[in-house]
């Protein structure tokens, strides 16, 4: 039947219209984001996923943060410490060469006039090595913990050493060495004093390296740390484009068929419109 009333023809016409122009519309999206799930409209679940994972990811941001300033702290103390070392291995040097008894006064009175000043180096030294007001060379704290993951249930201690020296004259050394033995108050004055300074110095020596030696450690748990949080972000940032990110060589080829299907639908419209235009025929004489 033929009407100019109703025309069925032309609604389904602009009905399949409608709906290429909303193919249409999405696929524009989707080019124009790159994300086949931009928003809780284009599907809901995964939108969710996506955003409870983007948040992780920026949460990790923080953790590596606080990693970085982590290792930082241990490589400047890193640097002091090993600073102390070779002032430890210099004052030992002086020590033992005045422990001859057989040097002159005036030697001895050289080797104590260096001895003294590199001993009176090792608290500038430690009262420089901070960052960003950390300080794990002077002893004031047990440990610092550093956050591993965002949740705060892993942490990284760094050990706190003590490097500083023994208010006064020394105390002897141990076997093996816990502690700096060398004292503020040592000297080369005799050789009495050189011989007692050239033991406890070897022996802080051992003990300043052996605590180097566990803060390198830590410093390498902190950098290995830090490189898997890392991965671990690229991994969950790969999750997230698996979930949202538009094939775009797939949305280029649909592109151009929805164009087309566009282009059909508005002559098919066209076409329908003009059936009733055909009645008029009819009443010709």
């Amino acid at each position: 039947m033929t009407s100019v009333q109703t025309n069925i023809g032309a609604m389904i016409a602009l009905q399949n219209l409608n709906k290429t122009n909303s193919e249409l519309a999405e696929v524009q999206g989707r080019i124009n984001t790159g994300l086949k799930v931009a928003n809780a409209k284009d599907n809901g679940a995964i939108y969710n996923i996506a955003q409870q994972q983007r948040s992780e990811k920026a949460a990790y941001d923080a953790v590596r943060t606080g990693l970085d300033r982590a290792k930082s702290i241990a490589d400047v103390a890193m640097a002091a410490g090993e600073s102390i070392s070779d002032v430890f291995k210099q004052m030992r040097e002086k020590a033992v060469a005045a422990s001859d008894p057989s040097i002159s006064a005036s030697s001895r009175a050289a080797y104590n006039s260096e001895f003294v000043a590199l001993r009176d180096q090792i608290a500038s030294i430690i009262a420089n090595a901070q960052f960003d007001g950390a300080n794990v060379l002077d002893g004031n704290a047990a440990s610092l913990s550093f956050l591993a993951n965002t949740t705060g249930s892993l942490t990284i201690d760094m050990p706190i050493l003590d490097l500083r020296l023994t208010a006064g004259a020394g105390t002897a050394p141990a076997t093996p060495a816990t502690d700096v033995y060398l004292g503020t108050g040592d000297d080369l004055t005799s050789t009495v004093n050189a011989v007692a300074a050239r033991d406890r110095a070897a022996a802080s020596l051992d003990f300043i390296n052996g605590q180097l030696a566990k803060l390198g450690a830590a410093s390498k748990r902190l950098e290995s740390h830090n490189t898997f949080v890392s991965k671990l972000q690229d991994s969950i940032e790969a999750g997230i484009g698996n979930l949202v990110d538009a094939d775009m060589a797939k949305e280029a080829a649909r592109l151009q068929a929805v164009q087309v299907k566009q282009q059909l639908g508005t002559q098919a419209l066209s076409i329908a419109n003009q059936a009733p235009q055909t009645i008029l025929s009819l009443f010709k004489g």
